[in-house]
């Protein structure tokens, strides 16, 4: 199985994701993890890729475990798990320093920027994301 490098994504918390009870509102937490994977992709894949292709979320199913606050310190750790299709398939770890705050498993679809149809990436692309296991 083909495994990928964590990759960091510093979150910021603003004052419009605060919610009524103090913390951070539960669907702050899904703009991170879009802005999170984006980032990996834009990160990893050569420019040429990005402008030609677009990801857009099918699937998140979120575990939240403790709230986050306006002054917290939040990383967002993408790992792909695996791409398959025109899908691909990441978990998204938030955390404040070592307490976990939620995990996220979400599958995105990649979409050809000019037909906006599902495409599949070339196999050089998805290997710049996902590593071949040591032999």
């Amino acid at each position: 199985m083909r495994t990928s490098t964590p990759y960091d994504f510093a979150v910021q918390i603003e004052p419009a994701d605060i919610d009524f009870m103090g913390h951070v509102n539960n669907a702050s937490y899904l703009k991170w993890v879009q802005a999170a994977v984006l980032s990996h992709w834009q990160r990893l894949a050569p420019a040429d890729v990005v402008a030609s292709h677009l990801w857009v979320a099918l699937k998140h199913e979120i575990t939240y475990r403790k709230p986050a606050f306006l002054e917290d310190e939040v990383i967002a750790t993408v790992r792909l798990g695996k791409v398959q299709g025109a899908s691909a398939f990441y978990e998204t770890i938030i955390k404040r320093g070592e307490d976990v705050l939620a995990e996220v498993k979400s599958r995105w679809c990649c979409l050809d920027a000019a037909t906006r149809r599902p495409a599949r990436l070339a196999s050089g692309i998805v290997d710049k994301f996902l590593a071949k296991p040591a032999s």
